[in-house]
């Protein structure tokens, strides 16, 4: 049997367990299974791999898509340039464990939102600074797009959510969510942004895909803003996982 999981810390938002599980029916694929690791501390990580020799496969999500890499013997060139690992692959041989680093993030993204990229947006406002967002500026800078960000600490070249009024919100086009407000089962919360500002030329993209319809995109869709849930994102970007385990190269 070949294993594939999940780990981070909390797991019950995700639905990576639920997709790959019936991915696997579906398909008649019979020989792997999936499981969710919610490990409170990453240090917990290289017992988990040498404890379960079945294991080939893992996703990363929060909060230790960055953290990961020092685990890593491999790590593709675009994974290493953004900073964050969502997908590893696990390769024994003779006794030794290589693990390979990949970030399938940026596939999601990109087939998310390649329809709605043309020459009216040019610039992007994205919320977070973690691995996700990582992933999301370096897909935004591939299609050519201006982009900043906002944080809730004070740091340099980076917005504070106090500093986003309606001005800012004016120039901007393209609104990206990678922070896990309004992820299940706080569904209530959401970026403190100036969404009075928001119109029908802005486009709102939440990489939240528990619940499908975030108080964010909500607060979008009451402005007639073009609405884009995670959904897609972890759709395409699960599929390129499993591609990325089942292929013979690093």
């Amino acid at each position: 049997m070949r294993k594939f999981g999940l780990i981070g810390y909390p797991l019950g938002h995700s639905f990576s367990k639920k997709y790959f599980t019936e991915k696997f029916l579906n398909e008649n694929i019979t020989d792997c299974s999936y499981e969710n690791f919610p490990l409170i501390n990453l240090d917990e990580f290289p017992e988990l791999i040498a404890s379960d020799y079945e294991l080939c496969g893992l996703n990363i999500t929060i909060p230790y898509k960055s953290e990961i890499i020092r685990f890593l013997d491999f790590i593709k060139p675009e994974a290493k340039e953004i900073g964050a690992v969502n997908v590893i692959k696990i390769n024994r041989s003779a006794g030794k464990i290589k693990l390979s680093g990949y970030n399938s993030d940026v596939t999601g993204i990109r087939d998310t939102l390649f329809p709605f990229i043309n020459s009216t947006v040019s610039n992007a406002l994205v919320l977070g600074t973690g691995g996700s967002s990582r992933a999301v500026c370096h897909v935004l800078n591939k299609f050519g797009l201006k982009v900043s960000l906002v944080s809730r600490d004070k740091r340099t070249d980076v917005l504070n959510y106090s500093d986003i009024d309606s001005r800012i919100i004016d120039r901007i086009q393209l609104i990206v969510n990678t922070t896990p407000l309004g992820m299940f089962p706080d569904v209530e919360s959401k970026p403190e942004i100036d969404y009075k500002s928001l119109t029908r030329k802005h486009i709102l993209f939440d990489l939240v895909y528990n619940p499908e319809l975030t108080s964010f995109l909500k607060e979008g869709a009451k402005k007639g803003c073009q609405i884009i849930s995670g959904i897609k994102m972890l759709h395409s970007q699960a599929e390129k996982a499993w591609e990325i385990w089942n292929t013979s190269d690093r």
